[in-house]
């Protein structure tokens, strides 16, 4: 095998590739980057659960295929000077490296037992622009599950009709949606649940630029994302009928500043850690706020001004929960929706042309 390309174009292709080589594994090969010079040069990474696959531009004199080191081979070629590097590798797997006066001879292995990526060229492809799903992916990510006793909360479900594509996380306290509405019918009725370790790779990768293409598997997806593939493993179960547990018709619609309000949450959340926890304690009265917290370090207070009469309903709440759902919403005013002392908190649109929920469990707090 040998190539000829830019520096800069394979430096891009290893960063992309590397998230998804595997850090031990029984399987070795997995361990390093697959290289193959067909008609174009593809390096992959994969970890059995994602592969990123990059294509890049090259000269290709001699076709092949082999594992390189990711490591050793990503921190050579980075540290190359710009311009063209030749690679080559004999019928040993003996790497040549060169590029200007830098030249390096290192070891590669062969591909024979790197693993078949997930065949998912079966379905019909759905484009989105980049920054739509990039936007469904950050919107809600932030939510999804980190007790693997129930795997399938560990993703975002993907629920897709003609007129929409949701995101949907929960994680047993809190739940996250983002709706994207296209501006043309998709003529699709999906649904399925996509790893958060696989989305937050995708999510590096999207730009503002262009569509998106992604097909949908037996048990896999395809990401086309300008020169790069991601496939990621779907998760499998019943996931949350979150439906029926978000609040609807709530008496009490409270307006406020996302950045006002977000801004008094964190400052009474100065005082609590993962150390010193403790709630929010939240009163919300006519046209305010007042928002407490008290551990063995002290206690804080603020106030922030809202639109509405809360009736002076107190309810206690996780302040990470809070700023999480706060920093997610992308407009700048946002409609509370209140039940009781014991119901969750709402976070919906006020007039936007962003369509998104979400939803904050309380937390008791002593009298």
């Amino acid at each position: 095998m040998r190539f000829t390309c830019e520096k800069s174009m394979l430096v891009t292709g290893l960063s992309v590739t590397g998230r998804t080589v595997a850090q031990k594994s029984t399987l070795s090969v997995i361990e390093g980057i697959y290289c193959r010079a067909g008609h174009d040069l593809s390096l992959t990474g994969y970890n059995m659960e994602t592969a990123i696959t990059y294509s890049i531009d090259a000269e290709i004199t001699e076709v092949g295929e082999c594992v390189f080191p990711a490591r050793l081979f990503g921190d050579i070629i980075r540290r190359l000077p710009e311009g063209p590097v030749t690679v080559t590798v004999d019928s040993n797997y003996k790497v040549s490296i060169r590029a200007g006066y830098a030249s390096f001879n290192i070891s590669a292995e062969s591909a024979e037992d790197y693993p078949e990526l997930p065949d998912v060229d079966s379905g019909r492809a759905i484009h989105i622009p980049q920054s739509a799903l990039k936007e469904l992916i950050s919107g809600t990510i932030f939510a999804v599950s980190e007790n693997t006793g129930r795997p399938i909360h560990t993703g975002v479900k993907f629920e897709i009709d003609d007129t929409s594509v949701s995101a949907i996380a929960v994680d047993g306290f809190r739940l996250a949606r983002r709706t994207y509405h296209p501006e043309n019918p998709l003529n699709r009725n999906l649904s399925y649940v996509v790893p958060a370790q696989g989305l937050k790779e995708v999510e590096k990768i999207l730009g503002e630029d262009e569509d998106v293409a992604f097909t949908l598997g037996n048990k896999h997806i395809l990401y086309q994302i300008g020169c790069a593939t991601v496939i990621c493993r779907l998760l499998e179960g019943e996931f949350l009928d979150w439906r029926r547990v978000v609040p609807t018709g709530c008496p009490i619609k409270l307006t406020a500043h996302v950045s006002d309000l977000a801004s008094s949450i964190e400052r009474v959340g100065l005082i609590v850690s993962e150390k010193y926890k403790s709630p929010v304690r939240c009163v919300f009265g006519n046209q305010e706020l007042q928002l407490r917290t008290n551990n063995t370090i002290g206690v804080a207070e603020d106030k922030c001004t809202i639109a509405g009469d809360g009736k002076d309903l107190e309810i206690g709440f996780n302040v990470r929960y809070l700023s999480d759902a706060l920093r997610a919403i992308p407009d700048e005013e946002v409609v509370m929706e209140l039940t009781n002392g014991l119901s969750p908190i709402v976070f919906t649109p006020v007039e936007s042309k962003h369509d998104f929920s979400y939803m904050v469990l309380p937390v008791r707090i002593k009298s």
